[in-house]
């Protein structure tokens, strides 16, 4: 800030608490002693004001006020270029300046045991409660709004808690998803196979992969399904239907894991139109110390490590 923009702001601001300190002694000295009969002389529909002074209370109430902004002012930045006299504000004080030192405490606090964990495999991080309970913290402020507070998934979300994994379970491929997200696609194939062939080949995946019943009226070609699948999707989930890690592509074996839906209407959805899948990366956002501990908790909920059940297991030990 300019040297004439900072004594401008001063002006204002000393020149105000100034002029509002006169106003309020200047009309406390003219004011009435105690209470009277006297009115202010005018009436309003009848409705007259006697001419009593403002109560004490409200009086060092206006009064706390300015001796407050006065106190603030010396403390902190507000007069212009003035950083106050509390150490820490030598930048000025902002918002993200704020943030910024809540975060360094926190990272002083709190970095020797991030690092600790990092330090070990995820897989040993899982089976710590202490580890567990910060995972949580993590998962519920940052995943939760997709995957649920439960975990368990929504529409177009996976559920955690079981052995589906589209791009593998292992501890250290959850992790890698977690830092750097995934990004899948399920291209159209309405205008390819036609309405008829995207019928039967939901029929097939639906009856004879997923191993579902078959609406009496669907009037699908289970074979024709069959043969156009082996054609079109084998490429990305394999020959049997069991999908591949490698390219995010489900396993078509497991309704469960069908986190479209596994209707037939849904299927045919699904292949009519494709899917657009996107799991963000946070990497930038959390760090690899917090990416440890989270990837932790979710290889947990897969393979009931829970935290409840490992703090019991140390009590019996």
């Amino acid at each position: 800030m300019t040297t004439f923009w900072s004594t401008w702001i001063c002006v204002l601001t000393i020149g105000s608490l100034i002029g509002l300190t006169w106003l309020l002694i200047g009309t406390r000295k003219g004011e009435t002693k105690g209470s009277v009969d006297q009115t202010m002389g005018h009436s309003f529909d009848g409705i007259e004001e006697y001419d009593n002074p403002l109560p004490q209370w409200w009086f060092m109430l206006f009064a706390g006020t300015l001796v407050f902004a006065v106190g603030y002012l010396i403390l902190y930045p507000g007069l212009g270029n003035w950083k106050g006299v509390l150490p820490g504000y030598e930048d000025g004080w902002t918002g993200v300046h704020e943030w910024e030192k809540e975060m360094n405490k926190a990272d002083a606090k709190f970095g020797p045991i991030f690092a600790k964990f990092a330090a070990m495999p995820v897989e040993e991080v899982a089976k710590d409660p202490q580890a567990l309970k910060m995972g949580g913290r993590l998962f519920a402020s940052n995943c939760s709004v997709c995957h649920g507070s439960d975990a368990k998934g929504a529409f177009g979300f996976p559920n955690l808690t079981d052995a589906d994994w589209r791009w593998g379970g292992a501890a250290d491929t959850i992790k890698t998803t977690i830092m750097g997200g995934r990004m899948a696609a399920m291209p159209a194939w309405g205008e390819i196979l036609g309405e008829t062939g995207v019928k039967n080949v939901a029929a097939y995946v639906r009856h004879e992969l997923a191993g579902l019943p078959l609406p009496a009226d669907s009037g699908a070609d289970v074979q024709a399904g069959q043969q156009l699948f082996s054609t079109t999707c084998v490429a990305c989930h394999g020959a049997n239907g069991q999908g591949t890690e490698a390219m995010g592509a489900p396993n078509l074996t497991h309704p469960a894991g069908f986190i479209y839906g596994s209707s037939l209407a849904q299927l045919q959805q699904t292949i009519r139109h494709g899917r657009q899948g996107h799991m963000p990366a946070q990497n930038e956002l959390l760090g690899n110390d917090k990416v440890q501990l989270l990837a932790a908790y979710v290889y947990s909920l897969s393979h009931g490590l829970s935290t409840e059940r490992l703090q019991a297991e140390g009590k019996r030990e």
